[in-house]
């Protein structure tokens, strides 16, 4: 049924239950899991930021590991990117690059003016994805 299957990772909490739910379905279908962490770009004129991006870069090169980790444990197979940009954009960019058959993501569970403020990646994704987005939910308990 998938043989492809993203899952967005920015190394927060809330993609934990998505990280697990990927690998459980890509076992179940013998499919290959992508992890995919977007590092936005950060514009100054002040030289000492490019140290910033490359910690951000840094960061998202191992969420990225840890999740292929993981898949490895379980017998799953798995690809890492990182790509640079506006995450949304970039995250649906790869599902039409990879051909990729299902998305799975987290969600912080952000309300009201949280949610209108900071805008939400997996809404965004949700909304704009042309093949199957799965969100799991993250519980406050959870972490």
């Amino acid at each position: 049924m998938y043989d492809r299957i993203l899952v967005p990772t920015d190394g927060s909490t809330a993609v934990e239950g998505a990280i697990e739910r990927a690998i459980d379905l890509a076992e179940t279908y013998d499919a290959t899991l992508h992890a995919l962490a977007v590092v936005e770009p950060v514009y100054t004129v002040n030289e000492g930021l490019g140290s910033i991006y490359e910690t951000l870069e840094a960061g998202a090169r191992e969420s990225t590991d840890e999740v292929a980790e993981r898949a490895a444990a379980a017998d799953v197979t798995a690809v890492t990117a990182l790509r640079t940009g506006v995450p949304h954009r970039e995250i649906l960019d790869y599902v039409d690059d990879e051909e990729i058959d299902l998305v799975v993501m987290g969600t912080h569970g952000r309300t009201g003016l949280d949610r209108y403020l900071l805008g939400s990646v997996t809404e965004k994704v949700v909304r704009l994805s042309d093949v199957p987005v799965l969100t799991v939910r993250h519980r406050e308990d959870e972490g």
